[in-house]
């Protein structure tokens, strides 16, 4: 039977400072030579995924923000786009300012990725706001009004912010809009104490994106193992026919978890998958001699 691994990134297959590390991706770049099967499923956008995995040749496509877009690593192609219906974009978008918050919005034109901001009202938004510039993020650009970025597909609203603020906006959100939207709720942990509420359409969600890749590259019948830290990983180790959690993952999501691996900056994840890459390599070569 095929495998294919598919990796979070942040907190899971990357260290702490956000880097993948030269001895993971050394052991990718030669593994996936050998043809091994490889994604990662994350939160971010391609464009950051391109400076953090330059240089490894992905035959399968990469899951974005959730799974509102599954593209291409090396051109940033979309093959799939989930956007977030307009009215309901709209709709969110009043109760994010009832709620006294701003938003980012990132969106796809037709033609390229955008990720359009107003107004920069705490430490958490510049924080994220510097980060991307500072990394020369070619979708970021100012806009007079949100609003005329819905036009667009929109594919996420991230709000970020204290705690409890975001809690009781992620209610609202769920109250009015449960059946239609994903919503997620995370600390960020480059940047302590700021949380960011990210909300997608109801199909991007992590699960369906392997799904789909799943079906659309003849790998029905591969085994599906999965890596991952946070919440939003826990439907897809629901899916998984092996979930594996690093020592660093959130709690909740190691009760869904078949193991739990060693700390993300331990290169844990690349070296369980060299370890089981070869153990079935050496499978293979003795059923041939058989």
């Amino acid at each position: 039977m095929n495998t294919v691994y598919v990796s979070d990134l942040d907190g899971t297959l990357l260290g702490d400072n956000a880097i993948l590390s030269l001895l993971s991706k050394k052991v990718l770049h030669e593994l996936l030579h050998q043809g091994l099967q490889f994604t990662v499923a994350s939160a971010r956008s391609v464009v950051s995924m391109q400076m953090m995995l330059k240089g490894l040749n992905l035959t399968l496509p990469v899951i974005e923000f959730n799974g509102a877009f599954i593209s291409d690593l090396d051109s940033g192609r979309h093959e799939i786009i989930n956007s977030i219906c307009p009215s309901v974009v709209e709709s969110i978008y009043k109760l994010i300012l009832e709620f006294g918050c701003v938003p980012f919005v990132s969106s796809f034109n037709g033609r390229e990725d955008c990720a359009y901001y107003k107004d920069v009202i705490n430490d958490g938004m510049r924080w994220y706001l510097n980060d991307r510039l500072t990394s020369k993020d070619r979708r970021w650009r100012t806009i007079e009004d949100l609003m005329h970025s819905f036009g667009d597909q929109v594919v996420c609203l991230t709000v970020i912010g204290h705690a409890q603020q975001l809690l009781e906006l992620q209610g609202a959100i769920i109250q009015k809009h449960g059946t239609t939207v994903e919503t997620h709720l995370i600390e960020n942990q480059y940047s302590p104490g700021w949380y960011w509420l990210t909300i997608h359409d109801c199909k991007a969600t992590k699960d369906q994106a392997i799904r789909t890749l799943v079906e659309n590259y003849g790998l029905q019948e591969s085994e599906i193992v999965v890596f991952g830290d946070q919440i939003n990983d826990i439907k897809m180790f629901k899916i998984a026919d092996r979930a594996i959690a690093v020592a660093n993952a959130d709690a909740e999501l190691k009760r869904y978890s078949s193991l739990v691996i060693g700390l993300n900056t331990e290169d844990s994840v690349v070296k369980y998958i060299r370890q089981d890459w070869s153990n079935k390599c050496a499978m293979k070569s003795d059923s041939d001699i058989r």
